[in-house]
């Protein structure tokens, strides 16, 4: 054998050696990675997924018309505010008797949610027939008896660090034993706005809210976006002021979000006086955020359309503006469309900047508009998650759920747009 082969080949071994190395390297850190958010996953699945069900007590109640409706007028707006606390009242002590005194009472009442006299002055409203009947009735029962019914309370610690008491379980175990007490699927969440009772809280109002944002944000963002990427890619002359606007547009991609709500607190709410709260003003402080990433990508893209498509269009009469807009901008739309939703997608997770404009106040109306006062889904989380209600750590859990849903749908999206669509070289 030669001699050289017999020098070289230790040599051989060690960067095979180091190749296989620098592999399982990789292999390791992308199973770590995997293994963290899965975990991740895993915990915010175990914690959200109680909040898609509420438990519902049944409740005999003897619709009186002298308590509901003493004038006897059956007017909506007096329907749905009668007094219905004493007549829920009554039909749990007749499953639960010997309350007499006025904690008791007020502890027994406590087992239903805040708002049940509300919703049932609704379903009144909805049907002025119930009043003179006696109807069984499946009302929401509190925060605290929902954490019970699902085993999420230690009845074994000290009675005096719980806020259910030995009592209101003894209550609670009466009802189930009576089979007053369900749990099913939970409509509120998905139907409702803000609420101080955890069981009476929804994310409707929030999510309407993102949409609104997203709206303004695709409307601005995305026109501007692909002009200014294809007027600096196709037709900006390469000088100093257009190397200047290149390397101003990649750094206000790095800029922080708050920085961008920094922006739009003194330009849309100061100087313009927009309307506070809005998703026109957040949708707007969005579309700044997004615009550089949509520049980046659109003007990656134009970059990979062959110069031939361009020479062949001129070659063939096209004038530079035919070429662009027949031509090239439709053969790179695609991936400006991927681009787009890879940027709206990041806007919709963000916070920081709609804090900064004042969308983090207490919602409870649906709003109908973007100039109708709202929030957002991912500072609804946030007002959620700093709640010392024990009840919104599962809203919060799944209120993160719904969020990861439409950003894995978002992404998916833009996956299959540029799969579809795309032309390749």
């Amino acid at each position: 054998m030669p001699d050289y082969l017999l020098t070289t080949s230790p040599q051989m071994a060690k960067r095979h050696a180091r190749h296989s190395r620098f592999q399982w390297y990789g292999r390791i850190a992308i199973g770590i990675s995997i293994s963290f958010m899965l975990l991740m996953f895993a915990a915010i699945f175990a914690r959200g997924t109680g909040a898609f069900q509420k438990t519902m007590i049944a409740v005999d109640v003897e619709f009186t018309e002298s308590v509901i409706d003493p004038n006897g007028s059956r007017a909506e707006m007096d329907l749905k505010q009668g007094n219905y606390k004493p007549l829920i009242l009554s039909g749990l002590q007749k499953v639960v008797p010997g309350v007499t005194e006025r904690k008791d009472r007020n502890n027994l009442y406590k087992l239903v949610s805040g708002g049940a006299a509300f919703d049932l002055g609704e379903r009144v409203a909805a049907n002025p027939d119930m009043i003179g009947t006696n109807q069984r009735v499946w009302i929401a029962a509190s925060s605290e008896v929902d954490l019970y019914v699902k085993g999420k309370v230690d009845v074994e610690s000290d009675e005096a660090i719980r806020r259910l008491k030995d009592q209101d379980i003894a209550w609670i175990n009466m009802l189930q034993d009576e089979g007053r007490v369900k749990k099913k699927f939970n409509r509120v969440f998905f139907t409702s706005g803000d609420s101080r009772a955890p069981e009476m809280a929804g994310i409707l109002s929030a999510a309407l809210g993102s949409f609104f944002s997203l709206l303004v944000c695709f409307l601005i963002a995305f026109p501007l976006g692909i002009l200014t990427a294809v007027y600096l890619e196709e037709y900006a002359k390469k000088n100093r002021l257009t190397n200047l606007i290149e390397v101003n547009i990649n750094n206000l991609a790095a800029v922080p979000s708050i920085v961008f709500g920094l922006l739009g607190l003194a330009v849309f709410l100061n100087f313009f006086n927009l309307p506070r709260s809005t998703p026109l003003v957040g949708g707007m402080v969005l579309a700044l955020m997004t615009l550089p990433t949509i520049i980046i990508a659109s003007r990656s893209i134009l970059r990979s359309i062959p110069q031939s498509t361009r020479d062949a269009a001129m070659g063939l009469g096209a004038s530079k503006t035919q070429t662009t807009f027949h031509h090239v901008v439709p053969l790179a739309m695609p991936g400006m469309l991927t681009g787009t939703i890879l940027g709206m997608a990041r806007a919709l997770g963000e916070t920081a900047p709609l804090l900064m404009i004042g969308m983090v106040a207490f919602i409870v109306d649906i709003p109908k508009g973007v100039t109708d006062v709202a929030t957002s889904l991912p500072v609804q989380i946030f007002l959620w998650a700093d709640s010392p209600e024990k009840g919104f750590v599962e809203l919060t859990s799944a209120a993160i759920i719904v969020l990861l849903v439409f950003l894995i749908l978002m992404n998916l999206f833009a996956v299959y747009l540029r799969r579809r669509l795309e032309r390749r070289w």
